[in-house]
């Protein structure tokens, strides 16, 4: 693993080593998450964090002949009497249910 000290200013501002962000994609800069896990904080690539999210996906669905996505249509399409449009499928409002 490679390590470098810096100082993190009295604003919250870090320095990433330029060696560091181009061994993540981030040469030119980029969104990342960062995670607060016990005393530790861990800056990931936003992709990092898509590929263990779908990796994490594809374990709990491997061999169901079922995925999420079919459950979740299925139970639009009853809610909706067996017709579903568009709008029935927006995020929002789904969370206003």
């Amino acid at each position: 693993m490679n390590c470098a000290r810096r100082r993190v200013s009295e604003s919250g501002r870090l320095s990433i080593p330029a060696e560091f962000r181009k061994a993540v994609g981030l040469e030119h800069g980029g969104d990342v998450v960062i995670e607060l896990a016990g005393c530790e904080i861990r800056i990931r690539t936003i992709d990092e964090v898509v590929a263990q999210a779908q990796a994490i996906a594809r374990r709990l669905t491997a061999g169901k002949p079922e995925t999420m996505v079919d459950a979740f249509l299925a139970e639009r399409r009853r809610e909706a009497g067996g017709r579903i449009t568009a709008v029935d499928m927006c995020p929002m409002r789904l969370l206003a249910k």
